[in-house]
């Protein structure tokens, strides 16, 4: 159940959608993507 102000999408509780999505875009990996990562250092290493 979002609100929906001048175009700005906002929770319930007042949480600019949109902000926490570009916060997070910019936080740096996500858990899936450091899992995958190690996953692959880890298949190159075996082959060495």
């Amino acid at each position: 159940m979002n609100k929906t102000n001048q175009s700005k999408k906002y929770t319930i509780v007042g949480t600019d959608i949109n902000e926490v999505k570009r916060l997070n875009q910019d936080s740096g990996l996500s858990y899936n993507q450091v899992k995958e990562l190690l996953a692959n250092r880890m298949n190159r290493n075996k082959d060495k």
